[in-house]
């Protein structure tokens, strides 16, 4: 069964508590990628390794797509979201492509889950977004 990406730290995907889910900081990086920088969907490194450009629109997909398949693997859907924290590095640049983004996925406004949406100096792997997301168990 696909599940997201491998967390990059110390942690599990999930943790389950009475009829909730838990989803640790979910990341764009493709299931299978075996290095913190790898996988990231319209990622372009310098020979570095520093980062030269990027696809947030494709982050943005990606990141769902991840959500999803790490509800799917753990005993929930993505109809069960209850809320979800979203973690931008630009929030001047990225919000509103994130936003019309979010509305293809989420285009029933009554059955959206809660959402924060907070700007933070960076992210332990160059990526533009991570997600933190709170399910009710199927």
């Amino acid at each position: 069964m696909k599940q997201g990406p491998k967390p990059v730290g110390n942690y599990p995907h999930t943790k389950a508590v009475g009829n909730l889910l838990f989803l640790s900081g979910v990341g764009p990086r493709i299931a299978g990628s075996d290095s913190n920088d790898s996988g990231v969907p319209g990622l372009e490194l310098d020979h570095n390794g520093n980062f030269k450009a990027f696809d947030f629109a494709a982050q943005v997909h990606s990141v769902l797509g991840n959500v999803k398949a790490i509800l799917d693997a753990n005993g929930s859907r993505w109809e069960n979201l209850v809320d979800i924290t979203v973690f931008l590095v630009d929030m001047h640049r990225d919000f509103h492509t994130f936003n019309r983004i979010y509305a293809e996925y989420f285009p029933d406004p009554e059955t959206q889950p809660c959402r924060t949406t907070v700007e933070i100096n960076r992210l332990p792997t160059p990526i533009a977004i991570e997600l933190k997301c709170v399910a009710v168990l199927s």
